[in-house]
């Protein structure tokens, strides 16, 4: 069994929500990620921006990671799921806001991500439950998220999961 996989404690750099823990499953543990899972969640999150077609700077992708390490009471969460073995294979993303309409926070979930190897295993659906988990932690009243019209897999997951489609369109103006 590897070192990760045995669970080992946060390192001094690691910051966690709190109320914040791991979820662990047979198969998978997730856990907040921390400056020492830099390198083996990058090539997922490389794989996740292949996927839509996007070409950020690996130095982007990890500046985005350690913002979110450094203060994710402000800017939010990355999870990550390891098998037993250790290796990484899947990621999810949350970041704060607020809804005026609400009067409250939320939690927008912009990445969801599970190597092809781990799909079919339930593993969306505990990263979804563990992003539910932190928003309800960081004192969320909801967790929101979109994907690409074509990703039929991925939405029915969504609805397995009882999310609801929404009625709005979303619309983007690149700066």
């Amino acid at each position: 069994m590897s070192a990760r996989a045995r669970k080992l404690p946060l390192c001094e750099t690691d910051v966690v929500l709190p109320g914040a823990r791991s979820i662990t499953d047979p198969r998978h543990e997730i856990e907040p990620v921390g400056a020492g899972d830099l390198a083996d969640l990058l090539p997922l999150m490389r794989a996740y921006c292949d996927f839509y077609g996007e070409s950020p700077s690996d130095q982007a992708l990890l500046e985005l990671s350690r913002a979110l390490i450094a203060n994710p009471q402000r800017e939010g969460i990355q999870l990550i799921a390891r098998e037993e073995s250790g290796a990484a294979v899947g990621f999810a993303t949350v970041f704060w806001s607020w809804d005026t309409t609400e009067a409250s926070r939320i939690g927008i979930m912009n990445d969801l991500f599970v190597a092809p190897a781990a799909r079919g295993s339930g593993l969306a659906e505990r990263l979804i439950e563990a992003c539910v988990r932190h928003c309800a932690a960081r004192g969320a009243s909801r967790l929101e998220w979109q994907t690409a019209p074509e990703n039929l897999r991925a939405q029915a997951v969504y609805e397995r999961v009882g999310g609801v489609r929404e009625r709005w369109l979303v619309y983007v103006k690149r700066i």
